[in-house]
């Protein structure tokens, strides 16, 4: 079954006289519980592609589907309630607030939810754990490893029991480690049964998805399955 379903979309800017054609016309559908990277170079599309996949974007043109619904000419507020219901973020910059606890941070989209104090801190714990940081639950970001600060960002995006989890160059501010320690987790998250894809520019991390999607110029070049999965985790094993 398809979870998301572009149909020719396109996106373009106007800046002043400048006319971007950041997506000229995009065709791709993912299945539910598939691990996809979105790849290209810079000023391929692939950044516009994720947030017009994430709702953080509309196409100029052409159909997105997402989960059965035609979210393509949806105005900001159904998007943002698609958004809070569908979809899990993970940003390279792990996006969490300083002068609050991990506990607090992974429980915010809970109060958008409308999930009470209560429910909220016990679903928030359960996602700490499930990344293996409950013991930092009452830790502020900036008492934390950058490592853990993504693994925190993880617990967030996962606390609601999103459709997909979307990662925007999760590993781009972590040491080589430390990025296959959080793919290794995204290993986990995927054979769970979740909907992970995520943009990113390194081959390795690509790696570790079962499809790549490669864009240049706003259009698909590529997309493949991917038929060395493994060699991402031997890598890993290699680092101890």
């Amino acid at each position: 079954m398809n979870i998301i379903e572009t149909r020719n979309i396109a996106k373009r800017y106007v800046m002043g006289t400048e006319v971007v054609d950041a997506l000229k016309s995009v065709t791709i559908s993912i299945q539910k519980g598939e691990y996809v990277a979105f790849m290209g170079p810079s000023g391929s599309g692939k950044s516009t592609l994720m947030n017009i996949v994430g709702c953080l974007d509309s196409p100029t043109s052409g159909q997105y589907i997402l989960n059965n619904q035609d979210v393509s000419s949806m105005g900001e507020n159904e998007l943002a309630e698609v958004r809070n219901k569908e979809i899990g973020f993970v940003f390279q910059t792990f996006n969490l607030l300083p002068r609050q606890t991990s506990l607090e941070n992974v429980a915010l989209p809970l109060i958008y939810a409308g999930y009470n104090k209560a429910d909220r801190t016990e679903k928030a714990m359960q996602a700490l754990k499930n990344v293996g940081l409950e013991n930092r639950a009452g830790h502020r970001p900036n008492e934390l490893s950058g490592g853990q600060r993504q693994r925190v960002a993880v617990a967030r995006a996962l606390v609601n029991d999103p459709s997909i989890l979307l990662a925007d160059e999760p590993t781009g501010n972590l040491d080589t480690k430390t990025s296959y320690e959080i793919m290794d987790l995204f290993d986990q998250i995927h054979s769970k049964g979740n909907t992970v894809i995520m943009v990113t520019h390194e081959e390795d991390i690509a790696e570790y998805a079962h499809r790549i999607v490669r864009l240049r110029d706003g259009l698909v070049e590529s997309d493949r399955l991917n038929t060395n999965i493994r060699k991402a985790q031997a890598l890993m094993q290699s680092l101890g």
